[in-house]
């Protein structure tokens, strides 16, 4: 009945999603902050839809937090959604086939930003709450939390989660903004990596200076920081700031061979990137290097003169963004503290170093002996005919972790995208076979931990 009720409201529901879709929330630019809000109201309307108890926008000192729930009796579990309405910026424009905020169906593919991240991931856990909503098959609470910062670092999420511990006390989380590992090969995210994101500003003189005047002369800071940068790592992968590898945990042979026990295909990894051969930390799996391995890279660099013709200037300033994903047991600010020591310490006297910290995340392991990933498990079972394969994500979901602290539950991590998805990437696509599955999924998965009894 329920399948039916999916089956029969598809269009509609990817109607919807498209609406969704179309609203430009990028969250990191100021200029969309119009669009953002735009997307929280669309969020609050569809909530209202539901015929939710409480639907709110909350304001905070970035965007908004759209807060909705339903409680239809005290001694039902209850349980808590996390998602972001915010997507990553578009840029570079040129390089989308279609444009990106205007979603286009090909290839049986959603392609438009936040189509997997998390638009459309987050979107089906509405419609799987109003089919089992219209089939009269509900048994428990449900609280949604939808933020518009995940994007830009959810600077306003801990002050919010830490105030408001009653109000989103449940007795499970779950989040899709994660993937599997293929259609063929369902899996459950049991691991997320960390997050330390700086912004590197070196300045040499006080402004562009001649390069035939002063070239020679005078330290270039684009040549320095390409230094710098390059010296932040050997040609075996390894990082080489002092005491980053401090606190990594090293699995044992036994773990690993069980972490790289999954049915990862290297050469189609390779192929849908298109790349001649992986790159990584010596000594370590492609598998282990995304899901288990800290790493150190550089997210943009600029300086001087970039536009078109010539221009024969040796620059007064050169930027870098560089991230650092990280590992259980590695603590964000203390890998953003030895970032700035180390940088600070190689920074020559011929250049000035100011480094900014952007943002951070906490790594974390989700507990699997849990009522909320048993439940998880069954329901790709049933919908799926497989047993779901637990992964560990390269990726970084700050909230997983601050929801351990500070309300003492473990995330249940079911995504659904693919890699081949290009999330944060032009051409961002979300398949409709994992939409709609989607939507199935976590309707059972509703109902297994509404039911299930230990």
């Amino acid at each position: 009945m329920i399948n039916e009720y999916i089956n029969n409201n598809k269009d509609r529901f990817l109607d919807e999603l498209f609406e969704l879709l179309r609203i430009e929330s990028v969250s990191a630019d100021s200029k969309f902050k119009n669009e953002v809000d735009k997307a929280a109201e669309w969020l609050v309307n569809s909530f209202t839809k539901l015929n939710l108890d409480k639907v709110e926008k909350i304001k905070t000192k970035g965007h908004p937090i759209v807060y909705a729930e339903k409680i239809l009796d005290a001694s039902y579990p209850t349980i808590l959604v996390y998602g972001h309405y915010d997507v990553q910026p578009a840029d570079p424009y040129e390089l989308w086939d279609t444009p990106p905020f205007e979603p286009t169906i090909k290839n049986e593919k959603i392609y438009a930003r936040g189509s997997c991240d998390d638009k459309g991931q987050m979107y089906m856990h509405l419609k799987a709450y109003e089919a089992l909503q219209e089939t009269g098959k509900i048994n428990f609470n449900i609280k949604f939390m939808i933020e518009g910062e995940e994007e830009c670092g959810s600077g306003s999420l801990e002050e919010f989660v830490s105030s408001n511990k009653e109000k989103l006390s449940a007795d499970v989380i779950v989040i899709s903004d994660t993937s599997i590992i293929n259609n063929d090969n369902p899996s459950i995210t049991v691991g997320l990596r960390g997050l330390s994101y700086m912004e590197v500003e070196l300045t040499g003189p006080n402004r562009d200076l001649h390069s035939g005047t002063y070239g020679g002369a005078v330290n270039n800071p684009i040549n320095q920081l390409c230094e710098i940068i390059a010296s932040l790592k050997d040609s075996n992968g390894k990082i080489l700031i002092p005491g980053f590898y401090d606190n990594v945990i090293t699995y044992q042979d036994e773990q690993r061979d069980e972490i790289n026990n999954v049915p990862f295909d290297l050469s189609e990894f390779k192929s849908h990137i298109k790349i001649g051969d992986t790159f990584g930390e010596k000594g370590y799996s492609t598998v282990e290097r995304i899901g288990t391995r800290p790493t150190l890279d550089v997210n943009g660099i600029w300086g001087g003169y970039t536009n078109e013709g010539a221009k024969t200037v040796l620059p007064s300033k050169a930027y870098a963004k560089i991230s650092m994903r990280l590992v259980s047991n590695q603590s964000s600010s203390e890998i953003s503290r030895l970032f700035k020591d180390h940088l600070n310490k190689i920074c020559p006297k011929s250049c000035s170093i100011k480094i900014t910290d952007h943002h951070g995340g906490e790594p974390c392991i989700v507990n699997t002996d849990t009522k909320g990933y048993r439940s998880a498990y069954k329901a790709f079972q049933k919908v799926w005919n497989k047993d779901p394969v637990p992964t560990f994500d390269g990726g970084s979901i700050p909230i997983v972790a601050l929801f351990k602290k500070e309300l003492g539950l473990d995330s249940i991590l079911m995504g659904f995208g693919l890699d081949e998805d290009a999330i944060h990437s032009p051409n961002e696509s979300y398949g409709l076979y994992n939409f709609y599955k989607g939507i199935e999924t976590i309707t059972c998965f509703y109902q297994n931990f509404a039911d299930d009894e230990k």
